[in-house]
């Protein structure tokens, strides 16, 4: 028998890796993240400031380039923390897959996108999981970060890396643990996120423990891998149902003449067993757009409809759509002029508030539905300069930013309010467009009226 002690952790049963645990609980494993985006570069520096020395892979050669530069594309990680762990030697940034083997913990943060067709695709999972078998080494902790279905670590995952002829639980342990990132939120970060953990069998479950309570403040375990994985999507699948609930509210409430979200407000006082969610002009971000459509594909494996969460889907969905009609009516009654022969300015290309984040914004389908009706539609957003690639919207990249100026916003017919960011002068904005239409009651909500300001 031996024991174990880390955070408050304690085991006290034969270690499943002594050496390995050992690595872990003295920070003298070697951590790999692979995926540097919004999920792994924040983890990967907060590794490193708990002590680990950490390797970042990904295949984009350009983030590789711009972090040995000590230049951040992630807002949540600022240059100077960049630097400080760079220079410390507990961070290097590489695009060579094949020293996988040299990391004793590996955490996958990779995309997992739908299809077109609302399906999961799992295709960055698999060619990681590839990537780490073909230098992979006993002793060794995989953890899958990515959202997915339940099933997934201890299905493909599990399926892949032991196609090896290693055995997991035995001669590599395997892991999930949920990321829980949200871009731009000052309140919480990596590290005071509490993390839900699992492990595929025992031995994983401790080495999962120690390793996360080593990393973050809080850990949550679950007793198995798809308990970990449905978290998650019960998380998102909250949020996307309750979203869809006051966006259906709003298009109803539209109708009878009544403001929604004076609605929202007042309902908000009632103390108990009550939770306010906004409306908006659609969906975004890589989590509740996406996530909700894992468990509606995987419950049909079962012979199960999730009717609900699809019904969510598709109200969300149609938002734009919505907005965009609004839009048109606004046109017609305000000024005589039709949609196809307007120029409409988007404020806010983010899919939130306060960040650079444009992973499935409802402003890129806002831009394509207005020129699919033959309008002229450009964006003004401060923390995104030009449209970067994006799998629905390619056409679109590339196109930059409006300058903040009278002149450029006074020539456009209507501005339609996207993206609340805090730092747009929206009192300017309401002296200077002839025409608003507001999505986010962004104008009431800083004491602004007026006869030309539009709720949608």
């Amino acid at each position: 028998m031996s024991a174990h002690q880390f955070g408050n952790f304690v085991h006290t049963s034969p270690a499943p890796n002594d050496a390995l645990l050992s690595l872990i609980i003295n920070r003298d494993a070697r951590v790999g993240v692979i995926g540097l985006g919004y999920v792994g570069l924040p983890f990967a520096m907060t590794a490193a400031n708990a002590g680990f020395a950490v390797t970042g892979f990904d295949t984009d050669p350009g983030k590789i380039v711009d972090l040995d530069a000590r230049k951040s594309y992630i807002e949540a990680v600022p240059d100077d923390v960049l630097t400080k762990q760079m220079n410390a030697g507990r961070f290097k940034a590489s695009g060579d897959f094949s020293t996988l083997g040299d990391c004793d913990v590996i955490v996958i943060c990779v995309p997992t996108p739908l299809t077109k067709h609302r399906e999961p695709d799992l295709s960055f999972v698999v060619q990681t999981c590839r990537d780490i078998a073909a230098s992979m080494r006993p002793g060794q902790l995989i953890v899958l970060e990515s959202t997915t279905y339940p099933g997934t670590t201890d299905g493909p995952v599990k399926r892949i890396l032991e196609e090896t002829g290693l055995v997991s639980g035995q001669d590599f342990f395997l892991g999930f643990s949920p990321e829980r990132e949200d871009p731009g939120n000052r309140s919480f970060d990596t590290l005071s996120i509490p993390k839900v953990v699992a492990g595929d069998g025992s031995a994983a479950r401790v080495l999962m423990q120690a390793f996360y309570s080593a990393v973050v403040e809080t850990v949550v375990p679950v007793s198995s891998t798809a308990t970990a994985e449905a978290v998650k999507l019960t998380e998102n699948v909250f949020r996307s149902v309750n979203i869809a609930l006051v966006n259906e509210l709003k298009v109803i409430y539209e109708a009878m003449g009544v403001d929604v979200w004076e609605v929202i407000d007042a309902a908000s006082t009632k103390p108990f067993e009550y939770l306010p969610f906004y409306p908006g002009p659609g969906l975004g971000g890589h989590c509740i757009p996406i996530d909700p459509f894992y468990l509606t594909w995987k419950s049909r494996e079962y012979d199960l409809t999730a009717r609900f969460i699809e019904l969510a889907g598709e109200i969300n969905t149609a938002m734009p759509t919505h907005v965009v009609e609004r839009l048109a009516l606004a046109l017609d009654q305000h000024q005589g002029l039709a949609l196809s022969r307007a120029r409409i300015l988007i404020i806010g290309l983010a899919y939130k508030k306060n960040v650079s984040d444009t992973r499935e914004s409802p402003s890129l389908k806002l831009i394509d539905l207005i020129e699919k009706r033959g309008g002229e539609a450009s964006y003004y957003d401060p923390h995104v300069p030009e449209i970067p690639p994006t799998r629905a919207y390619g056409i679109l990249k590339g196109r930059a930013s409006e300058i903040w100026d009278q002149d450029m916003i006074s020539a456009y017919d209507a501005v339609l309010i996207a993206t609340d960011h805090d730092d747009i002068d929206y009192a300017k904005l309401a002296e200077w467009a002839p025409l608003i239409i507001d999505t986010r009651n962004v104008f009431a909500r800083h004491g602004i009226v007026g006869s030309h300001i539009v709720k949608a």
